[in-house]
């Protein structure tokens, strides 16, 4: 009976501790959020966002989007693919190791580092100069290793059973891994691609060795731009009134926005093909 009281207090010890620490988490991206408004009040409205291209924070927003959706279609297919390669048909093996070993590498490099290359390779070998693809070109490679790591995980989560059941139901390799394994896969493939475009959003080194510092709408991705981060980095650094600091706040607010819309897109995007899949793929005979 001693045992019992004392599990049952230890369990609701951890609990406790348990929820404490998500209300420490949900209380603190509350508190950054609010800090920021607040200090944008006043700042941040429609002529502010969609005003004259050289007043408005429109051509950043621009900018930024084109660089997620570039990074993001260059990474996603090929970080998903690496996953499915390295989990499904090399596991365990000295490849999967050695790869293993190359992505952790590749998550360890500085983004400065990123940044040079992509000036090197990118901008000046392939003359692509400072462009919106310069920076997506780049961006892709920095964000392979989270998309490929946190598709493994999405991958070990989907039971031996349905691989199983597949595969001695007659379904090839490739029909298993496309109806049975990915669908239930999918959330943890969605979670990949909003950790991706958040980091995409925040890096400013890469962005600003490739991207460039040019206040224009592009209108294509070969084109130069400013992302939001780096206009908020020069906003700070020029800043020194209290005005000054009010529009590098007016920025941070912005940026906030768009990375709730860009993982609010994706979320809705990654349901539409959830809802289109399912694990028999279809009323085939």
């Amino acid at each position: 009976m001693n045992y019992l009281k004392k599990r049952t207090i230890s369990d609701g010890l951890f609990y406790g501790l348990m929820a404490a620490a998500c209300v420490a988490v949900g209380a603190a991206l509350a508190g950054i959020i609010a800090y920021i408004l607040l200090q944008s009040a006043g700042m941040v409205n429609l002529s502010v966002i969609f005003g004259p291209v050289s007043e408005s924070f429109l051509p950043m927003i621009v900018s930024t989007a084109w660089t997620v959706v570039v990074s993001l279609t260059i990474a996603l297919p090929v970080g998903i693919m690496t996953a499915i390669y390295l989990h499904e048909y090399v596991p365990k093996s000295d490849l999967s190791r050695f790869l293993g070993l190359a992505i952790d590498t590749l998550a360890g490099i500085p983004s400065i580092i990123y940044g040079l290359f992509g000036l090197l390779f990118f901008c000046r070998f392939l003359n692509l100069g400072q462009s919106i693809a310069a920076g997506g070109l780049t961006l892709s490679i920095m964000i392979l290793p989270v998309i490929i790591r946190t598709t493994e995980e999405a991958l070990k989560t989907v039971p031996v059973s349905f691989r199983e059941g597949s595969l001695s139901l007659g379904a090839t390799k490739f029909q298993t891994i496309v109806h049975v394994i990915l669908p239930p896969a999918l959330p943890g493939i969605l979670t990949a691609a909003i950790l991706a475009a958040g980091r995409v959003v925040g890096e400013s080194a890469p962005v600003l060795l490739t991207v460039g510092l040019a206040r224009n709408l592009p209108k294509t991705i070969f084109e130069p731009g400013r992302t939001l981060t780096i206009q908020l980095y020069y906003l700070t650094k020029e800043a020194i009134e209290a005005d000054d600091f009010a529009h590098a706040f007016a920025a941070a607010a912005v940026l906030i926005v768009v990375v709730l819309l860009i993982n609010t897109l994706v979320k809705i995007i990654g349901r539409g093909f959830g809802g289109s899949s399912s694990i028999d793929g279809g009323n085939e005979d």
